[in-house]
């Protein structure tokens, strides 16, 4: 990963670098079950000494015990972070010895660590303080100064409502806005997409699919809750979005509403989004005449 973010640091030079630390469902690290429970139960029923596939089926109580019935609300983002200390230390290790390397070079790397899935401001200060203290010993031991931020992405409605208290650990803020939405709504997006969010659409039971545009009056709400009292608490605190939102005219346009500072987007809906902002921040001039 440090050769990773050398490489995306030294690209950047004197601009910021937002790094999301790991936010995947713990499933997603181990074997699948299911393999093993095949694997397991081929050996048994075939009558193999049990000393051959023992490690496998030591394997298979391990994940068993770590499985989630909803994986994506279950040890995932800060909460795995709290949980293994150690994962959030070794990016943030990663993320600091490349910048510091680079600064030795003289180069500017300036990253910003971002920290995922955060509902409650104590799980943001407990992580803050494991980033501060592990930044802390790879800067001594390197002897070098690295300008770096703590922030954290938005995507759970409670943290949204609770946005000043989050202000106080947090220097940014991004709207994670598919999860955002999917917990705002209650969908998962994967199920709803190809179950029922369509026919939903189809039969106006929804005026535009959620994951698609921004719902102004739900979700924008949200959005507009975390930056007012963001902003009381902090008023220089920068906020953007990220994912596919911020490639789509009309969410671009509540973002200038808003008063976001940046929109994040996949590389290929980078013209679109340009594009869109330019209009909206166009729009807003002619409407503040």
């Amino acid at each position: 990963q440090r050769q990773d973010f050398n490489g995306i640091l030294r690209a950047m030079q004197g601009l910021p670098v937002v790094i999301r630390l790991i936010d995947p469902p713990l499933h997603e690290f181990l074997p699948s079950f299911e393999e093993l429970l095949v694997d397991v139960t081929r050996a048994q029923a075939l009558g193999e000494p049990e000393e051959s596939y023992a490690e496998k089926r030591r394997l298979l109580d391990a994940v068993r015990n770590l499985r989630e019935q909803n994986p994506m609300l279950g040890l995932r983002g800060c909460r795995l972070g709290l949980l293994f200390p150690e994962i959030v230390e070794m990016q943030v290790r990663a993320i600091l010895e490349a910048a510091a390397e680079l600064r030795r070079e003289g180069i500017d790397a300036r990253p910003e660590i971002m920290v995922p899935l955060v509902g409650h401001v104590n799980e943001l200060s407990r992580t803050r303080e494991i980033i501060e203290r592990t930044a802390a010993e790879v800067l001594a031991k390197a002897g070098v100064r690295v300008h770096y931020k703590i922030g954290t992405m938005i995507e759970i409605p409670r943290a949204a409502l609770t946005g000043g208290e989050i202000a106080g650990e947090a220097e940014f803020f991004s709207f994670g806005t598919n999860d955002l939405t999917q917990t705002t709504f209650g969908y998962s997006r994967d199920d709803a997409e190809g179950k029922f969010l369509l026919k939903y659409v189809e039969e106006k039971i929804l005026p535009v699919n959620p994951f698609e545009s921004l719902d102004v009056r739900g979700v924008g709400r949200l959005m507009q809750a975390a930056v007012t009292e963001g902003r009381q608490a902090r008023p220089d605190l920068e906020i953007g979005i990220c994912g596919e939102h911020g490639g789509d005219p009309s969410s671009i346009a509540l973002c200038e509403e808003l008063g976001l500072d940046y929109v994040s987007c996949s590389p290929y809906r980078v013209p679109v989004a340009r594009l869109a902002a330019a209009q909206a921040r166009l729009a807003a001039a002619d409407r503040d005449r």
